[in-house]
């Protein structure tokens, strides 16, 4: 797909002005030049061209937001003054894989003072003595040459930053929705105070139950008394009867006599 066409495709119906991120890779250039690229890409921080067949930059508009630019596995052998003009707030700029050969084309980088990170991987220069030294030497603003640091450490993924990034965001967006620790705190609090609280009510049901037994037993007890005095009343009565029966008999004998 020729490039214009790309970038066509890539806009996906937005203004160019509010573009960030342009990835062209594995498109084709014509004659080796940038083409469908203008200053209207004025927001844009990311633009990736790797192997596009690119042999010149001659053609490549003012990005001045411009962060990071991949240029990887094209033909470029040099005109790199043309990145300070244009790009002059690059931090990351990756030439792996191009037709770069001496110290005097990568000199033009002096320029790019924001310039970071520097990858030459693959090109010629690359098999020069005391290739990182001298590169290092060169270019005193950056900090990383073909992935290491001037103490052979690795830089760090830029992927990876971004994803501790987003963890960071989740964490807050978790706390935010737990809320303050407080919270739970005193929620349980009244849990607790709840369950005492129910635990006092069934004892109380409990001793008020045992009680109410205690009463209902005494009640029993009382009618079984009361029943009982009631049939000894009964047979004393008795008793009392029939003396005063035998009474008049005895008295009626007497007479007799």
């Amino acid at each position: 797909m020729e490039m214009k066409k790309r970038i066509i495709l890539e806009l996906r119906n937005r203004a160019p002005e509010k573009v960030t991120e342009l990835v062209l890779d594995n498109c084709r250039s014509s004659n080796g030049e940038i083409e469908g690229l203008s200053d209207s890409f004025k927001e844009l921080k990311f633009l990736s061209m790797a192997n596009v067949e690119l042999t010149s930059l001659a053609k490549l508009p003012t990005l001045s937001k411009l962060r990071k630019l991949e240029l990887s596995d094209n033909v470029i052998s040099g005109g790199l003054e043309v990145l300070a003009e244009r790009c002059p707030n690059l931090t990351y700029l990756n030439l792996s894989g191009n037709k770069i050969k001496d110290l005097g084309t990568v000199e033009a980088l002096q320029n790019l003072k924001n310039l970071k990170s520097l990858d030459l991987f693959n090109c010629e220069i690359t098999n020069l003595e005391d290739y990182r030294d001298s590169i290092f030497e060169l270019l005193q603003q950056i900090t990383y040459l073909d992935g290491f640091d001037q103490e052979d450490n690795e830089a760090p993924d830029s992927e990876d930053d971004d994803d501790e990034e987003g963890d960071e965001d989740d964490e807050d967006e978790d706390e935010d929705e737990a809320g303050p620790p407080g919270e739970y705190e005193e929620e349980d609090d009244e849990d607790d105070g709840g369950s005492d609280l129910g635990e006092g009510e069934e004892e109380e049901e409990v001793g008020l139950s045992y009680l109410m037994k205690e009463e209902i037993q005494d009640e029993d007890d009382d009618d079984d008394y009361v029943e009982e005095g009631g049939d000894e009343e009964e047979e004393a009565e008795g008793v009392r009867g029939e003396k005063r029966k035998r009474e008049p008999e005895d008295e009626g004998e007497e007479e007799e006599d």
